[in-house]
């Protein structure tokens, strides 16, 4: 449990630092923090020359962690300060830091002396056998920290031990008001969400009531509009109009049927063309070559619209120089073969594997992958669509679609 806690996630060790290192020279006393492993976490304040130099060596310095570690834990267990000698004499005492019943760490200030007789009556903190005797290069150090009243010690402990509480306390009610706030944002994106969802809900159904309203309703404002538009000598826009109006009459009168015929869809087509023309009339240059004898081949609904509206995404709207669209038709025999160039940049042969083969919910190309599978749903694998494109400047793409002459038995 306690590996779920760590002392540097409640409390900032920049500022802890800082904290340390005032009270250490305010209260002349030694003072680290530790982990709940009795590494330390800040830099040591006010160590005392002999500790400093004991810690140089990384043997001694192991058995300073240990003491730490070891007085940590006491005192989370006694709930208080504790104070005890470390494996060199020395008195220190430890203040636990524990925050929702987990021991994060310890403050470990100290590394004084007291008085002869007080100092007797003090605990070591680990065993006797893993007392050190003190060097001869380091008991002149040792000799020289000042005696410190023990007194004077359990104040120190005392005012630690609040500091060290406030700190906590102030660091849990941080970490409970982080985790409100990132609940409520989670709350309040679910209810967004929720609201989205029943605003495209409603619109649906919006929707779906409204595609239930007579479309008689829509050809007779379009008749009218193309009345007005005779009436005040405006032929351009009476022809719009009666274009747009053959569009809507294929869409709502069409869309039920899986099989129409060529002529109704080079109709509907040429309709589409035509109100695009109105729209951006120097950009672009339509051909159409189908000859009447295939007027009357089966052609699986929206066949072609959706190639001359890619036509406009891709090759159109993306560059100012004229385009081209060429759409003719021949047959072998068997088959009709209608072929849909453009004169645009081309497609890469990796793209044009992507849009042929790739997965269903790839959307690249999802027009013309549905145009395909509807092809050989409707006559057959042998029927559907190829791609052909040199990808290069001006050198177009060419879409040929093969469907049969004859309806199948």
């Amino acid at each position: 449990m306690e590996a779920e806690y760590k002392i540097a996630d409640f409390l900032d060790t920049h500022r802890l630092q800082k904290l340390q290192d005032n009270f250490s020279q305010t209260m002349r006393i030694a003072l680290v923090v530790v982990d709940a492993t009795g590494l330390p976490v800040t830099r040591p304040s006010g160590f005392s020359d002999f500790c400093a130099r004991y810690r140089q060596n990384p043997d001694q310095a192991e058995r300073c962690h240990a003491c730490d570690n070891a007085g940590g834990r006491a005192a989370m267990q006694a709930r208080k300060p504790v104070i005890y000698r470390c494996c060199c004499g020395m008195v220190e005492f430890a203040v636990p830091v524990v925050i929702n019943e987990h021991y994060l760490g310890a403050f470990i200030a100290g590394q004084a002396r007291v008085e002869a007789e007080k100092a007797k009556t003090i605990p070591c903190i680990l065993p006797n056998r893993s007392r050190r005797k003190i060097t001869p290069s380091l008991k002149r150090f040792h000799q020289a920290i000042p005696i410190t009243p023990y007194r004077r010690f359990e104040l120190l402990a005392e005012t630690l031990l609040h500091m060290a509480s406030c700190l906590v306390e102030q660091a849990w009610a941080t970490t409970i008001q982080r985790e409100l706030h990132k609940k409520e944002r989670q709350l309040t994106r679910e209810l967004r969400r929720r609201v989205e969802t029943e605003k495209l809900l409603h619109e649906a159904e919006f929707k779906a009531l409204s595609y239930q309203l007579n479309p008689h309703f829509l050809f007779n404002v379009l008749n009218t509009i193309g009345r007005l538009a005779f009436l005040e000598e405006a032929p351009r826009t009476e022809a719009m109009v009666h274009d747009f109006s053959d569009m809507m009459r294929y869409l709502l009168r069409k869309n039920n049927h899986a099989v129409i015929t060529l002529e109704q869809e080079i109709h509907y087509v040429n309709s589409y063309m035509a109100v695009q023309k109105v729209r951006m009339p120097d950009r672009f240059t339509y051909l159409c070559a189908i000859p009447e004898k295939y007027y009357g081949v089966a052609c699986p609904f929206l066949t072609l619209q959706p190639l001359a509206e890619n036509f406009f995404n891709y090759v159109v709207e993306p560059r100012e120089m004229p385009a081209v669209l060429h759409i003719r038709a021949t047959d072998d025999g068997r088959d009709l073969i209608i072929e849909v160039s453009d004169n645009g940049d081309g497609i890469a042969q990796q793209t044009i594997t992507q849009i042929l083969s790739g997965p269903q919910d790839n959307k690249q190309g999802i027009g013309i992958r549905n145009i395909m599978q509807r092809l050989q749903l409707l006559f057959g694998d042998a029927y559907g669509l190829e791609i052909f494109s040199a990808h290069r400047p001006m050198m177009g793409t060419t879409i040929k679609l093969r469907f049969p002459l004859q309806p199948q038995s």
